[in-house]
């Protein structure tokens, strides 16, 4: 559905809101699926992703999508410019028109923008010199085909589009076998696929990028600028790179059963791989309205419902934990009222405690109204990067950032997700995140400094975020040692 006769009606009859092509899906029982197994039979080519959730760490998220085989790879480098830019002109011909029964993102693009992409919204930001990552400084996928797996009613609906402005009838039996396509893969039993064993190292030690001594002497230069008052926070962090022969996706199962968060994505660039399990939305404008959720604040979770109650109390209490909150809050309501009609701007809620497997956090929630004249891009750009991950003010910063760290940060602290058919567009804060390429699993974490940090605790805070992420290495490589060859360990 629809049916070709109502697609007619739609390509005949005037389209008020500028639609371009109507998504037609197919919906298959999904009961005795997951996410997971279903990419595994869906996934074909170099690039594909599975973007999944568990809202506040605890509920599955009713929709998971899957991509495979887009119809454009959107590679931007430094010299390319600003990446949402080209973003938006692959997008401006695609305008889908409203299908009952479908979530909002039913097809677009999908990727990350780098944390070096703020350079193309604020000039003022310099980068760091040196670059070992090598991968682009942006990178998307743009698909009209994909699979939206719905955990309510335990179905899949394989979707694809047909474009109005052609031969309508031709377009509609493209987007029928490109549906066929995709339903006979899901129908293909799991077993018959390949198996992939542990190949090359295992359990190796991690190698930050920084040495301890100039982490430490990076932290002590940074509280003199915040003495000197260039600043009230900067977020340092470091990247910590180990070998590993744990297949990629591997990787995703562990970080996604160890970490369950509202952001789960794994996306493969052809041997390039970004694997994360996000807890903080960046921005998400749908519909005309800006949302921004800052999370500052953290308690591990308790051993019970009691202790965990006290935790989160204890957190709420803690006078150091709310001013560096209210900060950054005040930080992502400017940048939300950089974009927003005058007088549109509320925190929708403040100081509110989110429980995740491992951690409480303290978050709060800022919405606004899109103010007319800007786009969805332009909402991301105000934000970009988060507060969270670089400081405040945010441009200084930044630029005291790009003087101590050694390296470019690429993916790390920039935005993963999405870019509708609609002009909607949702994103997560890169953190918690796995790049893996050439065989090596790159891990990258931040500590907020403010004037009284002490260099060895942010030191080992550092240490600490990215320990959860090896431990998802070290449990693929685990898996991958004790599975039997054709039981494919699922």
């Amino acid at each position: 559905m629809p049916a070709l006769d109502e697609v007619r009606r739609f390509a005949a009859d005037p389209r008020p809101g500028g639609e371009t092509v109507v998504p037609v899906f197919r919906e298959v029982r999904a009961d005795l699926e997951t996410p997971v197994s279903a990419y595994l039979k869906l996934a074909r080519g170099p690039y594909s992703f599975l973007l999944e959730s568990a809202d506040g760490g605890e509920r599955v998220g009713r929709y998971s999508f899957i991509g495979t085989e887009p119809y454009r790879v959107l590679r931007c480098e430094r010299e390319d410019g600003d990446p949402l830019r080209a973003v938006e002109e692959e997008l401006s011909g695609w305008r889908a028109v409203p299908v009952a029964g479908l979530p909002r993102f039913h097809g677009g693009g999908v990727g990350y923008i780098g944390y070096e992409a703020v350079s193309h919204f604020e000039p003022r930001v310099p980068s760091a010199r040196c670059d070992p990552l090598g991968v682009p400084e942006s990178w998307l996928m743009f698909c009209d085909t994909l699979v939206v797996f719905d955990h309510l009613l335990h179905t899949m609906k394989v979707v694809a589009h047909v474009r109005l402005d052609g031969d309508v009838d031709e377009a509609y039996r493209s987007a029928q076998a490109r549906i066929d396509e995709l339903v006979g893969r899901l129908e293909q039993p799991l077993a018959s696929l390949p198996y992939t064993p542990l190949i090359g190292p295992s359990g190796e030690a991690a190698v930050s990028n920084w040495g301890r001594a100039d982490f430490l002497a990076a932290v002590r230069r940074t509280r003199e600028y915040i003495e000197a008052g260039d600043a009230i926070q900067i977020v340092l962090s470091q990247r910590y790179s180990r070998r590993t022969g744990a297949q990629p996706f591997e990787v995703y199962r562990s970080l996604r059963a160890i970490n369950p968060s509202p952001y789960m994505y794994f996306l493969r660039f052809g041997d390039d791989h970004l694997v994360g399990a996000s807890p903080e939305l960046l921005v998400k404008i749908e519909d005309g309205r800006v949302e921004n959720h800052p999370i500052a604040g953290t308690r591990r979770r308790g051993a019970s419902a009691a202790e965990d109650l006290s935790l989160g109390q204890e957190l709420l209490a803690d006078p150091k934990e709310r001013a560096e909150h209210v900060m950054l809050l005040d930080l992502a309501r400017n940048d939300v009222g950089r974009v927003a009609e005058v007088g549109s701007v509320e925190v929708t809620q403040r100081f509110a405690l989110e429980h995740y497997s491992h951690v409480i956090h303290m978050a709060s929630h800022v919405e606004g109204r899109l103010r007319s004249g800007l786009s969805p891009y332009d909402a991301l750009r105000a934000s970009f990067p988060a507060g969270t991950v670089s400081g405040a003010p945010k441009i200084r910063a930044m630029e005291i950032i790009a003087e101590l760290e050694p390296d470019r940060r690429g993916p790390y602290a920039g935005a993963v997700g999405f870019f509708d058919m609609s002009g909607n567009v949702e994103t997560c804060i890169t953190i918690r995140t796995v790049l893996m390429r050439e065989g090596v699993a790159h891990v990258q974490a931040g500590a907020g400094l403010v004037y009284d940090s002490v260099p060895e605790r942010e030191f080992e805070e550092t240490e600490h975020k990215a320990r959860a992420l090896i431990a998802a290495i070290d449990d693929a490589e685990e898996r991958a040692r004790r599975v039997i060859p054709g039981s494919l360990g699922y």
